[in-house]
């Protein structure tokens, strides 16, 4: 988005400044609406846990019954997300694989990664 934005900036400064306020007349509700979708998407997106560096973030998720979890394996190696007492299992998730789980019922599922267990974390439903 930065290197738009330069570039949007070079191009103007080589105008009129007639065109060049026209210009940013127009490219300001499309400005707008990007930043708009963006911030839609990160509401959308409260329910992640990312796994990174060999870890789960947030290592402890509260929810209420009903909501979708999605786990993002970000790491450069295979990870997979296992429930302690097997309500959930993902295969192994490559690297920006992902793998999701609705919880219908309030509990606390502790889980940990497969492939590496010292990897754990915590979805808390209420």
């Amino acid at each position: 988005m930065k290197n738009l934005i330069r570039q949007i900036r070079n191009v103007t400064a080589r105008l009129p400044l007639s065109r060049a306020v026209i210009i940013a007349m127009l490219l300001g509700p499309i400005a707008g609406g990007v930043l708009a979708y963006g911030a839609v998407a990160a509401q959308q997106e409260s329910n992640v846990v990312t796994i990174d560096n060999f870890s789960f973030g947030p290592k402890e998720l509260t929810i209420p019954v009903g909501t979708t979890v999605k786990w993002i394996n970000h790491d450069d190696i295979p990870h997979s997300v296992v429930n302690k007492d097997k309500a959930f299992r993902s295969k192994a998730l490559d690297t920006d694989d992902s793998f999701s789980f609705t919880f219908a019922s309030a509990g606390t599922f502790d889980y940990f990664c497969g492939l590496h267990p010292f990897m754990m974390g915590k979805v808390i439903v209420k």
